[in-house]
């Protein structure tokens, strides 16, 4: 009798666990659904980049598979030009277009300092791979470098930039000769201004 009762139990138990093994299934496929439509694959992103900087280097290739490991797909991207010059304490200046895979678009200028051992002058293009932005105006902030982010492949050049959750990966490939190590922040604004701070 206690053999029959142990054998219902299990089988029981086997079935509630099949049951809530089934729901959680069932929810983690409309949320990667979810996930693959508000975001941007990888192939998409390598493509944009490349008719963006006009050449295909293996660097940008690269460093955009790095940032894919490391974040995981963005929610859209910053295409625009950056100068920057530094002579130990360093001014940088840009502009661009964000767009977001949920359609929003919106113009972007930045400008900020940095402080550090940096010295040299660049003019760059900038494909930012942008991470966790709930809307287009929740890029009007300040975003602090974050330590040790930086890398360099192939002559491509990759940060991160973090405000919360939401995270920035600024890509960028220019001329000019700038070298060293340096901590700032960049602040996005709506309108051009000259006020690095």
């Amino acid at each position: 009798m206690l053999d029959l009762i142990s054998t219902r139990r299990l089988q029981s138990a086997i079935r509630l666990f099949l049951l809530g093994l089934l729901v959680s299934l069932a929810q983690i496929a409309p949320a990667r659904a979810a996930d693959e439509k508000n975001t941007y694959d990888q192939e998409s992103i390598v493509k944009e980049a490349k008719e963006f900087f006009g050449e295909a280097t293996e660097g940008l290739a690269k460093a955009i598979e790095k940032v894919f490991k490391e974040q995981g797909r963005p929610v859209g991207y910053i295409k625009g030009e950056e100068l920057s010059a530094a002579i130990t304490v360093g001014l940088s200046y840009g502009k661009g277009d964000l767009t977001l895979k949920n359609g929003e678009t919106a113009k972007v200028f930045w400008q900020g300092p940095s402080v550090g051992f940096d010295l040299g002058f660049n003019a760059s293009k900038v494909f930012t791979l942008v991470y966790n932005l709930p809307s287009k105006n929740d890029i009007y902030q300040r975003f602090p470098g974050v330590d040790g982010s930086l890398y360099w492949v192939a002559g491509v050049g990759v940060n991160y930039q973090r405000r919360n959750d939401i995270v920035l990966a600024p890509i960028r490939l220019g001329a000019g000769w700038r070298t060293g190590a340096s901590v700032g922040y960049l602040n996005y604004t709506r309108e051009r201004t000259y006020n690095p701070l």
